[in-house]
């Protein structure tokens, strides 16, 4: 996977890139990420990329032509289509289907606003796809563009250590994870579920099937209308409901 980033703020996303798992993943070559400066195609000696937007208001605009051209750059480089993707809070929200979608791409090229955005013109000329990593506002595009990239990057081949846990964990099936536990077996007076202790594989994975479908239940209700349940999940479902 190739990571290409217009930003504002090239060492914002290094920096955060370039640790823990993700770190790794660049080290070991499994992903790749070039940053390229915005500002670095201002045309002017103040590098200065946005103006007044025509119509008054406040705030500032990012103009068309720098991140066009620093888009250009990033397709020279690529040297074929590739999906950009413009972080803003106007869009879909980003999901786990999502990443598992953009995973599949060799290239993927994100655009970082900033100020009161960008100019619409040329979002229409180089942006395939519009994400949203929820209903607020933040300062900048680079956070969110991070959180995207970090959750396609599990999903990468190779990145995890262990493989198994990007299928199993949460919204894999539309069902959240079941709770986790280490040592010690007690800890400030509590135990550690006796199923968990037991080695009985087939019955360690009933209980935290079990537990997936009612944390979902407890926390995320509305996932369970997608969620393949078995005919005695759906009566744990109804029990449940029917003691609250």
């Amino acid at each position: 996977m190739n990571y290409y980033v217009l930003t504002l703020f090239p060492e914002m996303i290094e920096e955060g890139m370039h640790t823990s798992i993700t770190g790794r993943a660049m080290e070991h070559g499994q992903i790749q990420l070039k940053t390229i400066n915005i500002r670095d195609y201002s045309g002017n000696k103040h590098n200065k990329v946005d103006d007044y937007p025509y119509g008054g208001g406040a705030g500032m605009v990012m103009q068309a032509e720098p991140v066009f051209c620093a888009c250009q750059a990033a397709m020279q480089e690529i040297q074929k289509p590739a999906r950009v993707i413009y972080m803003t809070p106007q869009a879909k929200v980003f999901t786990q289907d999502m990443a598992e979608e953009l995973s599949k791409e060799e290239n993927l090229v994100f655009l970082c606003g900033h100020y009161e955005g960008i100019d619409e013109r040329v979002l229409e000329e180089v942006v395939t796809d519009y994400l949203s990593i929820g209903d607020y506002v933040l300062t900048g595009g680079e956070l969110p563009a991070m959180v995207v990239m970090d959750a396609v990057s599990r999903l990468v081949p190779g990145v995890l250590n262990n493989e198994i846990s990007a299928e199993t964990e949460s919204f894999s099936e539309n069902l959240l994870e079941h709770p986790h536990y280490s040592r010690p077996p007690v800890w400030h007076e509590k135990e550690v579920p006796e199923v968990l202790l037991s080695g009985h594989h087939k019955n360690i994975e009933g209980w935290r099937r079990e537990q997936s479908v009612l944390r979902t239940l407890q926390r995320r209700p509305e996932l369970l209308e997608k969620a393949s349940l078995s005919q005695k999940e759906e009566e744990l479902v109804k029990k449940y409901l029917q003691s609250e």
